[in-house]
């Protein structure tokens, strides 16, 4: 039974995360076709945010005891629409930095995740890192500098897209960091909903302080559906239910099937040239979060007995 809990876990937190692997190749996709960062974010919010508030309305209808599912307070309302704006800000940083940047390098700068977490949890909880945690910073540190190739590349990476994709990472850390903290005994689909409606609030600034050309409203049919679907809806509702199945250790480590899917995806259509050294270093990242989430002292006690 415990089993099957576990197997249905991984499958969704693999399929949240196969989804968000998706999503840097079809906002390049968006830009090709000229549409701004503006009309990629906001079309993707607010579809988004109508796909989640059916999905609330849905389950409303489908729970006939209402005192099942418990409403968000104003107070619950109030923290995962502030922890939402640093969803804004990721969706923002990485698109703009895809921009710059090819998606396999965007993907390998939001990674940069695993270290940010680990700095982020010493600074606020006052934690000393373990040689375990250590071990994977430095593994990611030596992936990125490979995955990047930064060694071996003649042509310089264009500096705003390392900036926008440095930035994504940081704020996808505070988004991760706040998301597993704030109002979790309400469902997955009413703290999406917040915060969504958070993040909205800087996607809608930012839309409003930058677009200057008339605003393309076809962007809605042709690209903001799947942005929506692939970005705002299917990831998170999957992953906040999985993980609970799973535990933090072990959907970490599944969720790392997104750096893989979102470089296979930029290759075959994007034709983004990926050699065997950057390969090697996106190896190392997934390594790496893998030695951070196995607990090696639980291991070494059921073997010992």
């Amino acid at each position: 039974m415990i089993e099957n809990r576990v197997l249905k876990g991984v499958f969704l937190v693999a399929f949240g995360a196969t989804s968000y692997g998706m999503l840097a190749t079809f906002v390049k996709m968006a830009y090709n076709e000229g549409y701004t960062t503006a009309e990629i974010t906001s079309s993707q919010f607010i579809l988004g945010i109508l796909g989640i508030l059916v999905i609330n309305l849905f389950q409303k209808t489908r729970t006939k005891n209402k005192n099942k599912t418990q409403k968000a307070s104003k107070k619950n309302i109030f923290y995962l629409m502030l922890a939402g704006t640093s969803l804004g800000m990721t969706s923002v940083f990485y698109y703009l930095a895809v921009k710059y940047i090819p998606v396999s390098i965007g993907i390998v700068l939001l990674m940069q995740t695993v270290w940010m977490g680990v700095l982020l949890e010493m600074i606020l909880e006052k934690k000393t890192p373990s040689t375990q945690k250590i071990i994977s910073v430095v593994i990611v540190l030596i992936g990125t500098v490979l995955a990047t190739n930064l060694i071996k590349n003649e042509i310089p990476l264009d500096w705003h897209g390392i900036m926008w994709g440095v930035l994504a990472a940081a704020s996808f850390t505070t988004t991760m960091f706040t998301a597993n903290r704030v109002a979790t005994e309400i469902s997955s689909a009413q703290r999406s909903l917040y915060m969504l409606l958070g993040g909205a609030v800087i996607v809608f600034s930012f839309s409003i302080a930058t677009q200057t050309a008339p605003y393309n409203f076809d962007i809605f049919l042709k690209w903001g559906i799947v942005l929506a679907l692939f970005g705002t809806i299917i990831p998170p509702m999957l992953m906040n239910a999985g993980f609970p199945l799973t535990g933090i250790g072990l959907g970490s480590i599944v969720s790392a099937l997104e750096l893989p899917v979102s470089v296979t995806m930029a290759y075959f259509l994007l034709k983004e040239e990926v050699n065997r050294t950057q390969w090697l270093g996106i190896i190392l990242i997934i390594l790496a979060i893998v030695i951070m989430n196995v607990n090696f002292k639980k291991r070494n006690k059921q073997r010992s007995f």
